[in-house]
């Protein structure tokens, strides 16, 4: 068994957020998003549409994807980098859901969302 860096584990008490780690950080929930929405909506339709089976099949392979996105992430937390993008996923399911299945949300629904947003970007931005 290997030694476990411990700076990994704790963070970089170094790191510091610039617009550059910013504008990535965003991309990367963006993008871990999409890979996740839209291979979960291809399995879902898979087996509630009867949808051909290499649908799951894309899909899954859109999963793993999603499984490895976070880490290009700039910030070294696992739990929080998770937490921040439950948030950004709150609001693209929202958006795949209506894009999608025609789902459009209603009021509680875009509250909601801006809440989570707001919520990301204090855990996100609040200096440690």
């Amino acid at each position: 068994m290997s030694e476990i860096d411990n700076d990994a584990v704790k963070g970089d008490d170094d790191f510091r957020w610039t617009a550059e780690t910013v504008s990535l950080s965003i991309a990367l929930f963006v993008l871990a998003g999409v890979a996740e929405i839209v291979g979960g909506w291809l399995v879902f339709v898979t087996f509630r549409s009867s949808k051909p089976w290499y649908f799951a099949l894309i899909g899954t392979l859109f999963l793993v994807s999603y499984g490895l996105i976070p880490v290009l992430q700039p910030m070294d937390e696992f739990g929080r980098i998770y937490a921040v993008y439950g948030g950004f996923f709150i609001i693209m399911s929202f958006l795949f859901g209506w894009l999608l299945d025609g789902n459009k949300p209603d009021i509680g629904d875009i509250v909601g969302g801006v809440v989570s947003l707001l919520g990301v970007f204090i855990i996100m931005l609040w200096p440690r």
